[in-house]
Order: C-alpha cells, then sequence, then structure tokens
C-alpha cells in the first residue's frame, strides 16, 4: 500500500519528536539518584572571659549639687549709703580683702552719742561714790552731836529737878535732840540709798555702753572685709545705692567648704548607714569637664522620706574647678560585697542572664546585678557586678552579645579575654 505523501510529511517529524521525548523520559527515569546535601550547623565566634568570683565594691550612680554650709551673706548693719564696691560676681578673693564700704559718716555719729552716755553716766557714778564717801563722815558727825544732844537733855533735866533750870530751857534741849535725831535719820538714809542708786547707775551704764559696742560694731561692719579665701557668689548693690538695715549686700563662699548633696535611694541607706557607723570611708567619683573630682561620704541628712535620704560629700580633691550649684554626676562606692563577679556590660542579656560555654555551646543561667565597678573615672572601663551560685572559679563567660543568643548555640571560642 502506498502512503500519500501528504500524510508522510506531517507523521514523520511526529514519530521523531515522540521517540525523542520517549527516549529522555527512558534516560531521566533510569539515572542513578544524587546524594541527599546534609545540612551544616553554623558556628558563632565568640568571646570569653574566665570567671572569678571575689570580693569586690559595687559602686551606685548619684546625682548630686554643689553646696556649701558656710556662705557668708553680708548684710547692712542700718541705713546708709554705699559709696564703693570693689569686687565683682565671680571673683576670687583673699582673707583681709575689701569687698565693699558704705559711708562711715553714717555711723559714726551713733558711736559719738552712745560714748557721750557713757561717759556721762561714769561721771555720775563717780559723783555718787564722793557723795557716798562724805555721807559717811557726815553721819559719824551727826551721831557724836546726837550724843551731844542726848547728854544735854540729861543736864538740863537734872537740873530741872534741883529747879535750877526753866521749863524752857528743858523744852529747847529736847527739841535739840530731836531735829538731831532727824539729822541722823537722813543722812543714814542716804547712805544705805547708796547702794540702790549705784546699781541703778550701773546697769543704766552696761545698757549704754552695749549700745556704743552695738554702734561701734555698726561703724566697723559698714566696711566689709572678707573672712577668708574665697568666691563672690552675687554683689546685690551698686557704688551710691542706699541701703537700709540687714538688707543683704554681698555673698561669698569659702572654696575650701564645698560640699556636694546627693540623693541616696531608701533601698541603700541601711547598708550605707552601716558602713558610717562602722567608720568605713565610701569614697565617691564625679567629672567636670573631662577633669576627675575626689569625694568621700560625710554623713546622711537627719531625715528621709520613702524615696531616699540626702547624702552629703566632702571634696577630697578638684574642690577649685567647682562653683556653687554645679550638678555632679558621682559614682559612690558601696561597701564590699563577696561572691561578686565583674562582667562586660555587653555580657548581660536583659537585666538577669548571661551566658557560659559549656561543651562548645552556650547555656544561660539567671544571675542578680548587684551594681557596677568602675576602674577608672571613664564609664567606658565601668563592669557589671553580678552574683550566682551556678558560678564557680573557672568558668568561661561568653562576652560578645548575639543577637539570636539562645541555650544551645554553637559557638566557638576566637579570644579569651584577662579579667
Amino acid at each position: 500500500m502506498t502512503i500519500p505523501r501528504s500524510l508522510l510529511k506531517i507523521g514523520l517529524p511526529l514519530l521523531l519528536l515522540g521517540l525523542g521525548i520517549g527516549g529522555f523520559s527512558y534516560l531521566k527515569a533510569s539515572r542513578p539518584e544524587p546524594p541527599q546535601p546534609q545540612p551544616k550547623e553554623k558556628v558563632w565566634q565568640v568571646e570569653v572571659f574566665e570567671a572569678q568570683p571575689e570580693r569586690l565594691a559595687p559602686s551606685l550612680t548619684l546625682y548630686g549639687d554643689v553646696e556649701t554650709h558656710s556662705l557668708l551673706q553680708a548684710a547692712a548693719p542700718g541705713p546708709g549709703l554705699v559709696t564703693e564696691v570693689r569686687v565683682r560676681k565671680g571673683d576670687a578673693v583673699s582673707q583681709g580683702q575689701l569687698l565693699l564700704a558704705l559711708d562711715p559718716r553714717d555711723f559714726a555719729v551713733a558711736v559719738d552719742q552712745a560714748e557721750a552716755d557713757v561717759a556721762d553716766l561714769e561721771a555720775q557714778l563717780a559723783d555718787l561714790e564722793l557723795r557716798h564717801r562724805a555721807n559717811q563722815r557726815t553721819l559719824k558727825e551727826e551721831q557724836r552731836l546726837l550724843k551731844l544732844a542726848q547728854a544735854e537733855l540729861a543736864r538740863v533735866q537734872s537740873l530741872r529737878q534741883q529747879n535750877l533750870s526753866s521749863e524752857t530751857d528743858l523744852d529747847a534741849a529736847r527739841n535739840a535732840l530731836g531735829r538731831q535725831e532727824l539729822s541722823v535719820i537722813s543722812r543714814q538714809s542716804e547712805v544705805e540709798r547708796y547702794a540702790v542708786s549705784r546699781q541703778q547707775l550701773e546697769a543704766r551704764l552696761q545698757r549704754n555702753r552695749a549700745r556704743r559696742d552695738e554702734a561701734r560694731l555698726a561703724l566697723e561692719r559698714s566696711r566689709v572685709i572678707a573672712p577668708f579665701d574665697g568666691i563672690v557668689s552675687a554683689v546685690s548693690v551698686a557704688g551710691g545705692d542706699r541701703v537700709q538695715t540687714a538688707q543683704v549686700l554681698i555673698s561669698v563662699y569659702p572654696q575650701n567648704r564645698l560640699e556636694v548633696r546627693a540623693r541616696i535611694p531608701i533601698r541603700y541607706q541601711a547598708e550605707i548607714q552601716n558602713a558610717l557607723q562602722r567608720a568605713q570611708p565610701l569614697g565617691a567619683r564625679a567629672e567636670l569637664t573631662g577633669q576627675p573630682i575626689e569625694l568621700v561620704l560625710d554623713r546622711l541628712a537627719g531625715e528621709a522620706d520613702p524615696s531616699g535620704i540626702d547624702g552629703y560629700f566632702r571634696i577630697t580633691d578638684g574642690a577649685q574647678r567647682l562653683r556653687l550649684g554645679n550638678l555632679l554626676k558621682l559614682q559612690l562606692q558601696r561597701p564590699a560585697q563577696a561572691d561578686l563577679v565583674a562582667i562586660p556590660f555587653q555580657a548581660i542579656y536583659g537585666n538577669n542572664r548571661i551566658y557560659l560555654l559549656r561543651d562548645g555551646r552556650m547555656h544561660g543561667i539567671e544571675v542578680e546585678a548587684v551594681g557596677q565597678q568602675l576602674s577608672s573615672a571613664s564609664q567606658a572601663q565601668a563592669r557589671l557586678l553580678i552574683r550566682s551560685p551556678e558560678i564557680r572559679t573557672g568558668d568561661r563567660i561568653i562576652s560578645t552579645h548575639l543577637p539570636n543568643a539562645v541555650s544551645g548555640l554553637k559557638v566557638e571560642v576566637v579570644e579569651v579575654i584577662e579579667g
């Protein structure tokens, strides 16, 4: 049978195509299976350091104000005129230096008047003393004359009994005796009144001497003299101003008596108070413009509230760089505690979790964050102090902070950091 040419043209290509597809399917089905790839666990590279639990002193961050209990506020001793002001706010002054002066004439008049009053009373006392001595002598004479009058009366009475004198002579003798008795009583009263009169004059004299001293002191205080080396914190008047009594003129503070007051949280009060009672020094450190300030806790305030208590720090080094009102960030060294480990801050996860290296894998444990430790004034060198019963000497703590850290993660140590 003859196949038509047109059918041959269409069927032959289809046959060849089918043979090709069948051969490809056979080859694909008969090829060997390739081995399945085994997934490889990723190993993270970390740094570690060996734990060394020991007795360490944690620090506490506080914020304090620079203040002083020795601020001198010189006030006007009375109404007056400011004649000169020799310093400005912020000036450093030396002990004995004249800072400000009022017109002395406003105070000299009161001094002169008070001195005159004192002199007058001193003269009255001297006159009283002279009169008292005269009265004492006069009293003795009056008493002698009284005895004579008594004797004369007795003589006249005797003569009268003998009818040798008249009744008139007897009356005259009696009158003379009476007058002399009154004279003795009067003089005796003046002598006895001397003590009271002197006491009154002495009291008035003491009062006037006090007024004189007060006037002299006001005159002296009209010139404000620096009582110590210090810094002028405020100048409230200018030359030509008229001031009133007790008006503040100028404020000065001694730089060597500055202290820092900082609020200590109530949770640390008992710990710090016990250390102070044991006379255990608690040092502190601060910075101002990159320069260190050394301090030591001097005392706690007499009052506390639920939020905490104020602590007062004595400045042992760097006071010359401070000014009243400076705000400082302090690192207070708390009492040392046992079994603490100092770790870098990047080793902590959250607030209470770190990872140990166990059999090449991370092992997470819970820890107690006690505080931080500063090896210098630089915050970059600070370390966190932790405590946990699961940490033993020589344990390797992972210090590299991994974003996907979990227990069991495989790691590889690339460096052991010295503690």
